[in-house]
């Protein structure tokens, strides 16, 4: 999906999205703010959206969020503000592909349900693990693209509507495990039906 269509499906999606989409995913996203929150140090959570899981990371953790979306960084600005979370320490616009941090600055980066939107999910997979200390971690919730049977055979027919729904249902698991120096150590299906996967990966030391 190119840069500009995601920010139309965005700006189509951020009034209704806390309401629709937010609530399908709201389970994985609670697995990974709970497995962060067992962490310590910054945290970067990319394509921050709306600010949905804002208020349930730790105070002791300091979390900036990105997104491309100014219509969704609007309203997680407004979080940030209603709910005084003043441990959300930068909210910015940013491209993914193109991160202005230094090496190794977050010990946590997430990214939820957005890894199968960006334009060139391998760049920005790189650029997680870039600013990503060694020893810290990257963690992904997204779904992925079935192999075989007749949920495939839906996947692959719902996979030209990526631009509408806002995410590709054909995104191969494969695309986010190729970053350098980053190694799998946990991959658990999420509610609802398994639909989605929280990946963590640990950056080599």
């Amino acid at each position: 999906m190119e840069l500009a269509a995601v920010k139309t499906s965005y700006r189509y999606w951020a009034p209704v999205y806390d309401f629709t989409f937010g609530r399908i995913s709201q389970a994985g996203r609670r697995r990974a703010v709970e497995h962060v929150n067992r962490r310590a140090g910054r945290v970067l959570e990319i394509g921050v959206g709306t600010g949905l899981s804002l208020d349930r990371y730790a105070p002791h953790l300091e979390v900036t969020g990105i997104d491309v979306s100014t219509d969704m960084l609007d309203k997680a600005r407004a979080k940030v503000a209603e709910k005084h979370l003043t441990n959300v320490v930068r909210i910015s616009e940013m491209d993914a592909r193109a991160l202005t941090f230094p090496d190794g600055h977050f010990d946590t980066v997430v990214a939820m349900h957005v890894i199968s939107v960006v334009p060139d999910p391998d760049k920005v997979m790189e650029e997680m693990a870039r600013v990503c200390r060694p020893g810290g971690e990257v963690l992904i919730v997204g779904h992925f693209a079935r192999e075989r049977g007749f949920l495939a055979a839906l996947e692959r027919l719902f996979a030209p509507l990526a631009d509408v729904i806002g995410w590709h249902s054909d995104f191969a698991l494969s695309r986010v495990l190729g970053a350098p120096g980053l190694s799998v150590t946990a991959s658990r299906p999420v509610p609802p039906f398994g639909l989605f996967t929280f990946l963590v990966q640990r950056k080599d030391a």
